[in-house]
């Protein structure tokens, strides 16, 4: 890692903004009132500050109605309530580990197995006492899956087909100011690889290698997919652009614009924004990239940036590749841009920035955005340092918001550098607690600890605020031999990803920091 503060912001992407939040992060990691703290640890068990607890809601392989079983590696977590005691939750399901679903080879038998458990699942929950209660059974549980028909929204099409077969790669996402849920396919090459843009060839074999039984185009993945609650109804949005979109994350703008930010969870990729013609669809409007240096958002269209004609044939092709666009236009190259949350009362936007190893961070940052005049439809922007890894926490990625204002943030070492190296000090993955004002604005506490190998994602509170629910990701991901888990929770025999939920008065105390 480079000393010199203002080079490492410019490899952060940053080197113009200002530092002075950065004072804020104190010497403080410790349960509210300083006694020992549980963290860091190694424990393979969901470890949380004092005066919580959780319990299951609901792991992977469980039933939920005829014949369809919950799907592996639940992710991004949205809700939507029918009465004040039954809601439909959406959980994304990122991808499966052949090791524990299918099998090794890559046959048609393994490779549909793992199709119908990623994607996502529309689940039924009710209150019984004070813990929410998925219902197995119930006529709104459905999944919406890698290998489920859809179609592009208003009746686009992408190489001549306005229909497409399923959803994959789905990290985190939105919800729309018409209540229905966005989820984003992020690292869909993994299983479809991609495409060279002029040549249309295959650029590498894909890790997971569907495209052998399945040689579906590249091209139809990518997208965020927009999926109504009820019904399970799903269509992805050409216009929101196609990159690894770590999130779709909404605001309606003082013009009834809906604007969604998201982020492309790369190494030196960019930060986008779309913004809607209307406060009601997707149907028109513009996607923009940042330029953080500058402070301005570039649009990624033929007519409002001629200079991409030079290059593009289409504006579909420039939504299709908005990458290579935004370099054109000279976005900044960001340190893997993951989620993206919107300050409650200031409308700040907070960005996660997991790291970028080969450019020295190791440990990433929180970016903060502020748009011009508080204007979310604005051109201009400035932007600042929030909070830097390092010190007390590493590589950050999910983030919510109370209504508080306090910012929670769990963090994504990967497998194979947790507990080694210079992360070893952090030990399993965590979650934090950053009140954003204040006198302990800057404070960082955390208040839980993850199984081995597993993160933290997902994370939604419920309406009043006195849940938390948290998806436990790939526990024991880093197993090579089922006979012996690297992680056995939380069966006490072999890892299952499970969606959790966390109650008890410390949440309360919580929110009364900012």
């Amino acid at each position: 890692m480079k000393n010199n503060r203002r080079e490492f912001l410019k490899f952060l992407g940053a080197s113009s903004i200002g530092v002075s939040s950065l004072s804020l992060i104190q010497a403080c990691q410790s349960s509210l009132d300083n006694s020992a703290s549980p963290f860091p640890t190694q424990k393979d068990d969901v470890v949380l500050l004092n005066g919580l607890s959780y319990y299951p809601v609901i792991s992977w392989g469980d039933k939920m109605k005829d014949g369809l079983v919950f799907g592996f590696n639940n992710d991004y977590i949205e809700t939507e309530y029918l009465s004040d005691d039954e809601m439909i939750m959406w959980v994304n399901h990122e991808y499966t580990n052949p090791l524990f679903v299918s099998g090794v080879e890559r046959n048609k038998e393994n490779i549909d197995k793992e199709r119908s458990l990623t994607g996502g699942s529309l689940l039924k929950l009710k209150k019984s006492g004070e813990r929410w209660v998925f219902v197995e059974g119930d006529e709104h549980n459905r999944g919406v899956r890698a290998d489920t028909p859809m179609t592009y929204a208003y009746g686009r099409k992408i190489q001549g087909s306005n229909k497409v077969i399923g959803t994959c790669s789905n990290c985190a996402g939105g919800k729309t100011p018409w209540n229905t849920f966005l989820t984003c396919e992020e690292n869909y090459d993994m299983s479809y690889g991609e495409l060279d843009r002029k040549t249309g060839k295959l650029l590498y074999e894909p890790y997971m290698g569907w495209n052998k039984v399945y040689p579906h185009s590249p091209e139809h993945y990518g997208w965020v997919v927009e999926i109504e609650p009820k019904t399970g109804k799903a269509q992805k949005h050409i216009k929101l652009g196609r990159f690894a979109h770590e999130s779709a994350t909404c605001h309606l703008s003082k013009t009834n614009k809906v604007v969604v930010y998201s982020g492309d969870d790369k190494k030196d990729e960019h930060l986008y924004k779309f913004v809607s013609q209307s406060g009601s669809d997707f149907k028109e409007g513009v996607l923009y990239a940042a330029n953080i240096e500058k402070g301005q958002w570039l649009a990624l269209d033929l007519e409002l940036s001629p200079l991409l004609k030079k290059h593009f044939s289409s504006q579909t092709e420039v939504l299709t590749y908005p990458r290579e666009a935004a370099k054109i236009l000279g976005a900044t190259e960001l340190n893997r841009p993951e989620d993206i949350e919107i300050h409650p009362k200031t409308g700040e936007i907070f960005v996660s920035l997991t790291n970028n190893k080969p450019k020295g961070d190791l440990h990433g940052s929180i970016l903060k955005i502020s748009e011009a005049n508080g204007d979310h439809t604005s051109t201009q922007f400035s932007a600042s340092t929030f909070a830097m890894g390092g010190e007390y926490f590493s590589c950050p990625d999910n983030l919510t918001f109370d209504s508080e204002g306090n910012l929670w943030m769990a963090t994504d070492i990967s497998g194979s550098s947790l507990n080694k190296g210079k992360y070893q000090k952090f030990k399993n993955n965590g979650l934090f607690v950053i009140p954003t004002s204040g006198k302990n604005a800057g404070r960082v506490i955390q208040v839980a600890s993850a199984p081995i190998d597993a993160e933290f994602t997902g994370l939604k509170f419920d309406k009043d605020e006195t849940t938390l629910f948290l998806s436990v990701q790939h526990p024991g991901e880093t197993t090579s031999d089922l006979k012996a888990p690297t992680s056995t929770w939380p069966t006490g025999s072999m890892p299952k990803p499970t969606v959790i939920a966390i109650t008890g008065d410390t949440i309360g105390k919580i929110k009364g920091l900012s």
